[in-house]
């Protein structure tokens, strides 16, 4: 397997002002924590964050992809949008996107828990 990818590695630069985020490799891509709870993954060097039904408005309205990959040659799509381009340079944009995601991976724990 390859090394983190200097994309992935630029991650916590990016999110500076959101906080301190860890990268796990896991099927091939990362996935993206703060506090041990994952909000974003990478694939193919493409940031996706975490959406649901209170978000994922914010990212149609951009026309942002979402991520799907191939099982047993069905596609399966997930909760994930691509990040907009302008997070890369704009730390403010880059810390309410992730604070959006982190808000949306702490509302599905807490589905999940009960």
């Amino acid at each position: 397997m390859k090394a983190t990818s200097e994309f992935v590695a630029n991650l916590s630069d990016v999110f500076a002002l959101f906080g301190e985020i860890e990268t796990k490799r896991m099927f091939g891509g990362y996935g993206v924590y703060r506090d041990g709870l994952m909000f974003a993954i990478v694939a193919d060097d493409v940031l996706y964050l975490k959406a649901d039904e209170y978000s994922v408005g914010s990212f149609i309205e951009l026309g942002m992809e979402q991520f799907e990959y191939a099982k047993r040659g069905k596609k399966v799509k997930m909760a994930y949008y691509a990040a907009p381009e302008e997070i890369f340079e704009n730390p403010i944009h880059a810390k309410e996107w992730a604070d959006r995601a982190y808000a949306t991976a702490l509302r599905a724990k807490r589905l999940k828990g009960r």
